[in-house]
């Protein structure tokens, strides 16, 4: 009589448990698109600061108006302000909790949007420069609008768990890295202390 024997199967060993995680840790599009958006945003934003600070001389240097000046420098500070967010560098984030949320950076973005149009001087000699102010001011506008909608509808939330999920997942293979190159030490001592 034959007995019916089943095979359990074999837990996969360490290299194949590796070799899988590491096929499933490619780039996550969701958050390569984020991330192409933080960087266009941070353009935008770098476009605004260097707009504002060539009004801002303009200003001082023709001493015509002296407010407008000092007006574009807040708007340059709160527009670095913006880029440096787009990094989402951990200082930052940590002590202004406002900016790791989409909604606050959205409305920061507006805020300098709307400071980068204000006061626009229509004289035929800075015509290139009001035209230089409206499309920094209408592209970070775009943006500012974009974060607050997708932060309404919760996606700087999808984006933040989707980060904790990779980094654990790049945890996990640098610990089982140093496993395997662990038991791969201990085999080679056994080996060497049989011999």
């Amino acid at each position: 009589m034959e007995r019916n024997e089943e095979t359990v199967p074999l837990p996969p060993s360490p290299r194949e448990s590796l070799s899988s995680l590491r096929a499933r840790s490619g780039p996550d599009l969701f958050l390569v698109i984020c991330r192409c958006f933080s960087v266009v945003t941070a353009l935008t934003a770098i476009l605004c600061i260097a707009v504002n600070l060539l009004s801002a001389i303009q200003s001082f240097k023709n001493g015509s108006d002296v407010f407008d000046g000092i007006f574009r420098c807040y708007a340059v500070i709160i527009a670095v302000i913006v880029v440096v967010a787009e990094t989402e560098w951990g200082f930052i984030i940590k002590y202004w909790k406002v900016l790791e949320y989409w909604v606050g950076r959205g409305m920061l973005q507006i805020f300098v949007a709307v400071m980068t149009r204000a006061f626009p001087d229509y004289s035929s000699k800075q015509k290139q420069l009001v035209i230089l102010e409206n499309v920094a001011s209408y592209l970070l506008l775009a943006c500012g609008v974009v974060y607050v909608v997708l932060g309404i509808l919760c996606i700087g939330c999808l984006k933040r768990a989707q980060q904790k999920k990779k980094t654990t997942r790049v945890q996990a293979i640098k610990d089982l890295e140093e496993l395997e190159q662990r038991r791969e030490e201990l085999e080679q001592s056994l080996v060497a202390g049989r011999s």
